[in-house]
């Protein structure tokens, strides 16, 4: 089985998703300490706006691309029947994909 993104490129994908994450946490988490949406309305203007839907867009692909490369070093690593390990692989690509579609419906639809 040959794997696309091994090596120095996992370990870079899993580095540069995991900073975003945090960077983007932190950003959150500031936000809402010093800046607080007083209501839903506030919260909902807040979210919809471009620059933070598409930071929220680019959080949860973040998130996807980080789970991707490291559940699939697991499952490379501890799964040694290759009809089990594709199928796991097959099943965890489906539901990342699965995942990745209902944020882009949530964030489409708030922005509708």
């Amino acid at each position: 089985m040959r794997r696309a993104v091994s090596g120095l490129r996992a370990w870079l994908v899993q580095r540069v998703t995991a900073v975003y994450m945090l960077m983007f946490l932190v950003f959150l988490l500031a936000h809402f300490l010093f800046d607080r949406p007083s209501s839903y309305l506030a919260w909902h203007a807040w979210i919809v706006s471009p620059v933070i839907s598409i930071a929220a867009f680019v959080f949860c692909a973040a998130l996807l691309a980080h789970m991707w490369v490291g559940l699939r070093d697991v499952i490379l690593d501890y799964v040694k029947p290759l009809a089990v390990r594709v199928g796991t692989l097959a099943l965890l690509a489906l539901g990342l994909i699965g995942l990745g579609a209902w944020v882009i419906r949530i964030l489409w639809q708030a922005n509708g």
